[in-house]
């Protein structure tokens, strides 16, 4: 027989605190071990609360892991706008900032890459609610290098706005595959190296192939 969902709880103050207590744990679990290996059992266990708690927060574990997106999505913009702001909105020198805390992330213990890149090898239907937020991210994520690009004055704005997501994307993944503490050197002279060769071609001139 299935186990009956409570409502979502209340925002209280206590209510809250458990709430991030789940949400702290699952997100540990779930990058250090893949999102299908951690059941809510398991979370539940570590956390050290009943099952009726867990689901007056998170009525289904898919609700957990797009909370846990959406965290890993606010700290990512926060850190990417930071840097834009940082760098006085200067293409460049973001694109410098971004590559030094991309190759620093890579070095921490424990790395295991871009949960957003995880998370969709995980959830294969385009539709779920899990794959919808990683979209919503990637979309912002393209819109930061688009106005990053857009500002450097760069020509073939959508290729080149790709090729910046391409680079990053390749980035998070040689971090954990390969050797870490070449990515921020790797990372920034490519970032360069775009800048430069977009910045170079004509507008609406495309080069003979």
């Amino acid at each position: 027989m299935s186990e009956s969902r409570p409502a979502a709880a209340p925002r209280t103050s206590r209510g809250a605190a458990t709430r991030d207590r789940i949400l702290e744990a699952a997100s540990t679990l779930f990058y250090e071990h893949g999102i299908h290996e951690v059941s809510a059992d398991r979370i539940i266990e570590v956390v050290g609360v009943t099952k009726v708690t867990f689901y007056r927060h998170f009525r289904t574990k898919e609700d957990l892991v797009v909370a846990f997106l959406e965290q890993r999505s606010a700290i990512e913009t926060a850190a990417f706008e930071g840097a834009y702001e940082q760098a006085g909105h200067q293409a460049v020198a973001t694109f410098d900032l971004l590559a030094a805390g991309i190759g620093a992330e890579s070095c921490r213990p424990g790395f295991r890459g871009c949960p957003f890149i995880n998370a969709a090898a995980e959830y294969a239907d385009r539709d779920s609610a899990v794959r919808v937020a990683v979209d919503r991210h990637r979309a912002w994520m393209l819109s930061f290098f688009r106005r990053l690009l857009e500002g450097a004055g760069v020509a073939r704005l959508d290729e080149a706005t790709d090729a910046a997501m391409v680079l990053r994307d390749g980035a998070m993944v040689s971090g954990y595959l390969t050797a870490p503490e070449a990515v921020a050197d790797t990372l920034r002279t490519m970032f360069h190296a775009l800048v430069d060769a977009y910045r170079q071609e004509p507008a609406g001139r495309r080069p003979a192939r």
